[in-house]
C-alpha cells in the first residue's frame, strides 16, 4: 500500500508554543456573568501575541478581583506552522543560496487561524466585578494585531 505524504511529514520539529496555561484563575466556582473577546475579521495570532493577551489580561484580572474571583480562559490554540525561507546577506551570499528552488522553508514559530466572530478569551466573573473584566480585555485587545469587540455571553440582564 502507498502512503500519501502530507506538508506535515517534511517539518521535522514543531516549534514549541510560548502559551503557559490556558485557564486561570478560580477553576471551579460558578460565575454568573461571562465576557469574551471576539475579533472582527479573519486573522492570524501568534503564540507570542496570545501569550501577550493572556498575561496582560490575567495580571490586571488578579489585582482587581483576586485570586478566586474570577474564571479566565484563553480559546484559541495556534496548530499553523509558520515557516521562512530564509535569505543569506552580504558578501558572497548569491554562491550560497538557491533563491527560490526548494524554498519549502524551516519552521519559525505557530499561530492560531481564527474566523470572523471567533471569541479568543473569555472571562467569567461576579457582577461586582464586570466593568473589571471589560478592562482587561480592553488590555489583551491591545495585544492583538487585529481590532476586536467585547461580547457579553452571560448574565447580560444583571451588568445593564
Amino acid at each position: 500500500m502507498v502512503r500519501a505524504y502530507t506538508r506535515r511529514d517534511y517539518i521535522r520539529k514543531t516549534p514549541n508554543s510560548r502559551i503557559v496555561q490556558f485557564d486561570m484563575g478560580n477553576l471551579s466556582g460558578e460565575f454568573p456573568v461571562s465576557v469574551s473577546l471576539a475579533v472582527k475579521q479573519p486573522a492570524q495570532l501568534r503564540h507570542n501575541s496570545l501569550e501577550a493577551a493572556r498575561i496582560a489580561s490575567n495580571r490586571y484580572m488578579q489585582r482587581k478581583a483576586g485570586r478566586l474571583g474570577y474564571h479566565l480562559k484563553l480559546r484559541t490554540y495556534p496548530h499553523h506552522i509558520v515557516r521562512e525561507n530564509p535569505m543569506a546577506t552580504g558578501a558572497g551570499a548569491d554562491r550560497v543560496q538557491s533563491g527560490m528552488r526548494n524554498a519549502f522553508g524551516k519552521p519559525v514559530s505557530v499561530e492560531a487561524l481564527v474566523k470572523k466572530g471567533q471569541k479568543v478569551i473569555t472571562i467569567q466573573v461576579e457582577k461586582k466585578n464586570f466593568e473589571d473584566a471589560r478592562a482587561a480585555l480592553k488590555r489583551a485587545a491591545m495585544k492583538l494585531p487585529v481590532t476586536c469587540r467585547i461580547v457579553i455571553d452571560k448574565g447580560e440582564e444583571l451588568v445593564k
